[in-house]
């Protein structure tokens, strides 16, 4: 048996196009979509279209998933002041593109966690993040401790393999017995790498091994419609998303910590002085 899982897309439908071709060539048996299908990129509506056509698709939540909700809802579970700061204007653009094409509130249904349970061999607990949040990364830096609450769920037996997306990296570690791995990133890896990437499950001999897949393809279009499609215009967000698709790097996150951390104003002037002050990022 075989199983994709893929996640952190995005909205990067032509990285997303790539690996569904490399899926079907590696003949996997199933599909499993573990979160963050949408915002970042231009394509948010024909991602999700391209994803929901599939036959037999499973999804988990993802926090971008969920935050476009929340957005679109001007939940107060978010700070009251974002909704006023033109910096998250490419997720408010992104809200409004999958709304009008009525697919914002998909998400909705879908489950924090997924379970593949196949008899004789080992049990495989999926989500996003971890069980517990979804903004919260698995990889071989999880402290031991912590993997032993992750594995065991709130009823039923534990896991044996916890598989994780949200890091935007590839992992791969055995803690104390329980398989740790993590898919990477489609739409918007964070290794240098520009290949999507995601990883393959392949049962053998009475256990799962993973295969860390890279597939190449061509970020021209993707990057051309960050301003055909209206999303650059939106603002620095929107740049900087583009700027970590270009590098294969996370830009977004260390450039937040460091305004936060620094108190200064999220504007083009403090994010070219970030990337000159920040030349290595990884």
């Amino acid at each position: 048996m075989r199983v994709a899982v893929i996640a952190d897309i995005h909205g990067n439908a032509d990285a997303l196009d790539a690996v569904l071709n490399d899926i079907r060539v590696q003949g996997a048996d199933a599909l499993i979509v573990n979160g963050d299908v949408v915002n970042r990129g231009p394509d948010s509506v024909e991602v999700m279209e391209r994803l929901l056509a599939l036959p037999d698709v499973q999804f988990t939540l993802g926090n971008h998933d969920d935050l476009l909700r929340l957005w679109h809802a001007q939940s107060d579970l978010l700070p009251a002041a974002w909704f006023d700061d033109p910096f998250w204007g490419a997720t408010a653009w992104s809200a409004d593109q999958l709304d009008r094409a009525g697919l914002l509130h998909v998400p909705a249904a879908w489950p924090m966690t997924l379970t593949l349970d196949v008899p004789g061999l080992p049990r495989v607990l999926i989500a996003h993040g971890t069980r517990q949040h979804y903004r919260e990364g698995l990889s071989e830096r999880t402290p031991p401790e912590r993997v032993a609450v992750l594995r065991q769920p709130d009823d039923g037996p534990p896991s044996d393999v916890l598989i994780g997306s949200h890091i935007h990296r590839p992992a791969h570690a055995t803690v104390d017995g329980t398989l740790i791995v993590n898919t990477g990133a489609v739409g918007f890896p964070a290794t240098g790498n520009p290949m999507a990437q995601y990883v393959l499950l392949t049962s053998r001999d009475g256990i799962w091994t993973p295969e860390f897949r890279s597939v190449t393809y061509d970020r021209s279009g993707v990057l051309a419609r960050f301003r055909t499609s209206g999303l650059l215009d939106t603002g620095l967000s929107a740049a900087i998303f583009r700027e970590e698709l270009v590098r294969a790097r996370s830009l977004y996150t260390p450039y937040w910590d460091w305004t936060e951390r620094d108190t200064v104003t999220r504007t083009p002037d403090s994010w070219a002085r970030f990337l000159g002050d920040h030349t290595v990022i990884s």
